[in-house]
Formats: structure tokens, sequence, C-alpha cells
């Protein structure tokens, strides 16, 4: 798989391609939206993470210019801005997805996965059985109705539905909600603890457990539901 990381910041392109390398990803970079938009032109990607804060020029305008030539890379919005404002723009758009800054490796990947399954098909709602959770209003549902959620509770959700079909490991998740702030030995048991508030409010889909428990591992929610 070519991915294209188009960001200013030297620093987040070296971290962000040797991480995707180990991954066995093929990357290229680009440090401006010029030079974006002249690859993604010349070279055929299959996923370009594109930084809304670029000089030259702003990624939305490299995103607007590459759809207006009809092409239908996946792209991945990368930015600081977490405004729901600014995440429906870079989705009315065009974009695939959108992730803000600071982001942990293990969710990127779990974004870029997901992306790379959807075959093209732009749809910001993840479900499993009867929950449907909105990435871009934040609400969540099951059969229709609300569901109260802490922030930390819509994380995990949100980011096992993202992993939908693959297990999640408790490290991963942690790393995904706390970041470097994560200390294993005195919050070992946060995770267990908002799983185990999040499936009070999530009613079990035809009698199976919507999240399921992978013993030894973490937590998985089937890509059969």
């Amino acid at each position: 798989m070519n991915i294209l990381i188009v960001d200013d910041d030297p620093e987040l392109l070296d971290q962000l391609s040797t991480s995707l390398k180990r991954k066995l990803y093929r990357i290229e970079t680009a440090a401006d939206g010029e030079e974006a938009l002249n690859k993604i032109f010349e070279v055929s990607y299959d996923l370009v993470l594109l930084d809304i804060m670029l000089p030259r020029r702003n990624g939305l305008s490299v995103l607007k210019e590459i759809r207006q030539a009809g092409m239908n890379i996946p792209v991945l919005m990368l930015t600081a801005r977490s405004d729901v404002e600014d995440r429906v723009k870079g989705l009315d758009y065009g974009a695939d997805d959108y992730l803000s800054k600071p982001f942990s490796m293990a969710e990127l990947l779990a974004r870029i996965r997901a992306i790379l399954r959807r075959d093209g098909k732009r749809d910001p709602v993840l479900s499993a059985g009867t929950i449907k959770l909105d990435t871009i209003s934040r609400e969540v549902t099951q059969n229709g109705n609300p569901l109260d959620l802490t922030a930390k509770e819509f994380s995990i959700l949100e980011f096992l539905l993202y992993n939908k079909g693959s297990a999640v490991s408790r490290f991963n998740m942690a790393e995904h909600l706390w970041g470097n702030d994560f200390d294993p030995f005195s919050m070992s048991n946060f995770i267990d603890v908002h799983i185990k508030n999040l499936r009070k409010k999530i009613h079990s889909h035809k009698d199976i457990e919507i999240i399921r428990t992978i013993r030894g591992i973490g937590f998985i929610i089937d890509d059969s539901l």
C-alpha cells in the first residue's frame, strides 16, 4: 500500500514515516500543499494523510482540487483543530476521515485500516448491531435512542468500532485514551472500569455481547454484528 504523508512538521513526518514503514506500508512525504499536489497528480497512492495547516497551500485547498479532478484517493485529514465546523468542512470537501492532533499511533493505524477497508465509501457513521456512532456529531444511538456516554466511553467505543473485527489490547486502548500520561502501575484497572460502565449502557444484540473480552489480550467488536 502506497501512502503519502503531508505535513510541515519534519519531526512528525519522520515519526509517522518510520512507524508506518514498520507496518510494511510504502511511504512518501510532502512538506507543503504544492508539493503534495504535484506528487498526487504524478503517483498513484492508496491513501493520503493530509494536514490542514500547510504552507503554500492548505490541506482543504489540496483536498478540494483533487476531488474536483475526479480523483477518489482516500484522504485522512490530520490537524490540530478539533472544531466540529472544521471537521464538517473537510468531510464536505471529500475527506474520508478526520483525526485531531495529538493522536496515538494505535488510533492512526486503526483509522488507516478502517479507511482502506471501506473501498471508497465515505460514511462518518460507524455501526455494530443496533449501535450507531456518528464521528462528526459525536452522537451515539442504539435502536435510534440516544446513549449518554462520557468522553472516555465514547472514545473507547469509537476506537473499538474503527478496529471492528480485530482485537484491541488494553495497552493500545490505554495509549489511545491517555497517550503518554498513562501509568500502567497506577492506572492498570482504568480500562476495565470504563468498559464495565460502557457495557451497562449498551444492550446486547441478539443475546450477543457487543463488546467481547478476549482473555489475555483485550476487547473486540465482532465483524458479524
